[in-house]
């Protein structure tokens, strides 16, 4: 999938993660969150969810990324303790010079549509800092709710949201 965008004057486009777009995607890790994964970790997820892994390119230069992963297991939305197949939004990061261009709603929009189309995915959830607004708001504008606060989710201590959708 590949699509061009242009908001506030920057071009980027989204496309599929590949194999070479690792480093890269190491790099935006890094420069962006402070959990961090080892190389195999994102080459793995990549062999195994790649349908539904994308970065977003600026000037053949890759700027942010979301790494997904496909689970079974009770469902975050339904009432009844039920087995669904969801989505799992591993990471997503973009570089903070193209933040607020509509690239991490862009990505999550991309992969989320892949976890349904491709792997069947019924539902999607992920988890975020209490203190990252941004991000939670993101989340809420493509039809994520607050389940759960996940106590002293980060290595810092800080709690975590665990946020759901369905697709």
């Amino acid at each position: 999938m590949e699509f061009a965008e242009a908001k506030k004057g920057k071009e980027y486009r989204i496309r599929n993660a590949r194999l070479t777009d690792v480093d890269q995607i190491i790099k935006i890790n890094r420069l962006a969150l402070p959990e961090n994964y080892p190389y195999y970790f994102f080459v793995e997820h990549l062999k195994e969810y790649e349908a539904a892994f994308f970065v977003a390119e600026s000037d053949d230069e890759v700027v942010g990324y979301i790494m997904p992963r496909i689970e079974w297991g009770f469902s975050n939305l339904k009432q009844l303790p039920t087995l669904v197949k969801k989505g799992h939004v591993v990471s997503i990061a973009v570089l903070e010079q193209y933040r607020r261009l509509g690239i991490g709603t862009a990505l999550l929009q991309a992969s989320m549509k892949a976890m349904k189309e491709v792997y069947n995915a019924e539902e999607v959830y992920l988890e975020v800092r209490v203190s990252n607004l941004p991000a939670i708001n993101l989340y809420r504008k493509l039809g994520f709710k607050e389940v759960k606060v996940l106590r002293h989710y980060y290595a810092d201590g800080e709690d975590a949201y665990l946020m759901a959708a369905p697709l």
